[in-house]
């Protein structure tokens, strides 16, 4: 990748600003605790790539996919060995039973980058990569995307985005084994959500400098936007029914939306075709 920076020959990607927040990625993890790369997984490996300064995501995302995979197990990587030893200490801790999660935790953490290095040849079937491309440029994207998912088990996915630092606001991108985008998800904490219009600023990198004229991605969140102000009338029934009725709406003007059953949660999906730069 043009601008990736490697501290060693295996290690590929730059180092994150490390932000790191208690249940700042939890939209996302229930998304993937749902998706069929990890359900039907004959090995339920998960890896958290870039998980920041502290290892609580990688707990969390362990506590939350056990849930519906109760084999899974999470390994978290990190380019700065100083956040891998603190993410080990913590583990440690949870070992003691000092934390509030299961000693029994698996979860494991070490240093790795785009290279995604996991014991004995082993491939993940999810590789949640969230608020790591933000500080890249778009045409680093691509190769990004290509260098995780060739390390994908077969039918495994990718899951590229980006999310506020209280987890109100979240967009990713599915990216299959293959490095192609298959489906963008927004998803918003719907209690006082003013306008679907700020999920723009918290797109996916591929995405984020495309909210232009002519652009598809554009013309998607000026149509939810635009329903959402139409949906108004609905308001007094509860946020959650405003957002169904926007996104039948939508539906029914021809937007090909996605996974009916996680309206409730604030979400939205689209084919990737929808939304992909012109």
């Amino acid at each position: 990748m043009g601008s990736a920076r490697s501290s060693s020959a295996r290690v590929i990607g730059q180092v994150t600003r490390g932000t790191t927040g208690t249940n700042r990625l939890r939209r996302v993890d229930r998304w993937i605790a749902r998706h069929p790369a990890l359900r039907r997984a004959a090995d339920p490996l998960v890896v958290d790539l870039g998980y920041g300064a502290s290892g609580v995501t990688a707990f969390e995302l362990f506590t939350r996919l056990s849930r519906s995979r109760p084999d899974v197990e999470v390994v978290g990587l990190e380019i700065d060995p100083e956040r891998v030893a603190r993410a080990r200490d913590q583990l440690a801790a949870v070992r003691a039973g000092e934390s509030s999660f299961p000693r029994d935790t698996r979860v494991s953490f070490a240093r790795g980058g785009f290279e995604v290095p996991v014991p004995d040849g082993r491939r993940p079937a999810v590789i949640r990569a969230m608020n790591v491309l933000r500080q890249y440029d778009e045409a680093d994207v691509t190769g990004a995307w290509r260098a995780m998912a060739g390390r994908l088990a077969p039918g495994g996915v990718l899951v590229e985005g980006t999310c506020d630092e209280l987890g109100r606001i979240a967009t990713w991108a599915a990216v299959g084994d293959d490095a192609l985008p298959r489906t963008l998800t927004i998803s918003l904490r719907l209690d006082r959500l003013e306008h679907p219009s700020i999920a723009a600023e918290r797109l996916p990198k591929a995405l984020i400098h495309r909210n232009v004229d002519g652009e598809r991605v554009h013309a998607f969140l000026v149509a939810l936007g635009t329903e959402w102000e139409r949906a108004a009338a609905v308001a007094p029934f509860g946020a959650v029914h405003r957002w169904r009725t926007t996104l039948e709406a939508m539906s029914g003007t021809g937007w090909p939306v996605l996974e009916r059953a996680r309206w409730r949660l604030g979400e939205i999906t689209v084919p990737w075709d929808a939304v992909a730069p012109a």
